[in-house]
C-alpha cells in the first residue's frame, strides 16, 4: 500500500499533467465537472436535487425515470423530486409494500446498491416487481444516499427506472453512484426546516398533480367506458409516445377534453 507521501506525490504529478495539457478528461468527467459548477449556483435544495435528476438522465443513457427517496426521521418515505408522475407512482407502492429498491436502499443498514436487471423475473420483491412490470418497467437501480456524521448510515436513495429489460448495468451503477454522492453533499448542507419545506412543497406539487391526473381519468373513464386503471394506463402510454410528463398531458386533456382525444390502443 502506498504511503501518505507517495500518494501526495501522485497527486502533485497527476495536476501538473493536468495543467499541462497530458491528461484529457473524457466525456464523463466533464458531466460530472458541469454537474458541480451547476449545482453550486442552484438557490434552494429543491433545484439541487432537480439538477441531480437531469443529470442522470443524460448519464445513464437508460434512464427513463428518476427519483429521490428520503427517510424521514419518523421512519416515514416521501419522494422530494422526479423527472415523471409515474416515477412518483412507482416509489409510493414500494412505501405501500415496504418492499422494492428504494425503500432497500434507503433504510438504514441497509444495501449501498439494489439492482435489477429483469423486474419480469425478480423474486426478492414479490408484490412490487410484478407492479413496476404492469407500470412499463423492465429494470431499476437505486443507490443510497450518503448521511452526515456521526452514523454514516443512508438516509435516502437516488433511483433509475428503465423500460427496457438488463437497461441498467455496472458502469450505470457506478455513475449513480457518483451522482448520489452529489445529492448528499446538498442534502448534508441543509437543516429539518429546510427539509421539512422541501416535503411541504413537494406534497403541494403532488396534490396539484393528482388532482389533474384524476380529472383527465374521470374523463376517459366516461368516455370510454373504462376502469380507473385503465384510464390511468392509457394516460401513461400515451405519455410515453408523446415523450411528455404525464401530468403535462393530464392537464391539457383536463382543459381542451372537447377539441382532443387520446389514441384508443
Amino acid at each position: 500500500m502506498s504511503s501518505g507521501q507517495d500518494w501526495q506525490r501522485d497527486k502533485e504529478a497527476f495536476v501538473a499533467a493536468f495543467a499541462a495539457g497530458g491528461i484529457t478528461p473524457g466525456p464523463l468527467a466533464r458531466q460530472f465537472a458541469q454537474l458541480t459548477r451547476t449545482l453550486l449556483t442552484a438557490p434552494t435544495v429543491e433545484d439541487v436535487l432537480q439538477r441531480v435528476l437531469e443529470a442522470t438522465t443524460v448519464m445513464v443513457p437508460a434512464a427513463d425515470l428518476a427519483s429521490f427517496t428520503l427517510l424521514d426521521a419518523d421512519g416515514h418515505f416521501h419522494t422530494p423530486a422526479e423527472t415523471d408522475e409515474v416515477a412518483i407512482e412507482l416509489d409510493r407502492l414500494q412505501y405501500r409494500f415496504r418492499e422494492g429498491p428504494c425503500v432497500e436502499a434507503a433504510e438504514p443498514g441497509g444495501p449501498a446498491v439494489a439492482i435489477a436487471p429483469d423486474l419480469t423475473a425478480e423474486p426478492r420483491w414479490p408484490k412490487w416487481a410484478p407492479a413496476a412490470t404492469q407500470l412499463g418497467m423492465g429494470s431499476v437501480l437505486s443507490t443510497a444516499l450518503i448521511s452526515g456524521p456521526p452514523t454514516g448510515e443512508s438516509s435516502g436513495a437516488l433511483n433509475v427506472y428503465s423500460r427496457s429489460r438488463h437497461g441498467l448495468d455496472a458502469a450505470d451503477r457506478d455513475v449513480l453512484l457518483l451522482l448520489a454522492t452529489h445529492a448528499s453533499l446538498a442534502l448534508a448542507a441543509t437543516d429539518a426546516v429546510t427539509r421539512a419545506e422541501l416535503q411541504a412543497a413537494h406534497l403541494r406539487k403532488a396534490i396539484d398533480s393528482r388532482d389533474v391526473i384524476g380529472q383527465a381519468k374521470g374523463i376517459i373513464m366516461a368516455r370510454r367506458g373504462v376502469s380507473a386503471d385503465a384510464a390511468f394506463d392509457i394516460l401513461r402510454r400515451t405519455s410515453q409516445d408523446l415523450n411528455v410528463k404525464l401530468a403535462d398531458l393530464a392537464r391539457t386533456l383536463a382543459g381542451r377534453h372537447t377539441e382532443i382525444d387520446l389514441p384508443t390502443r
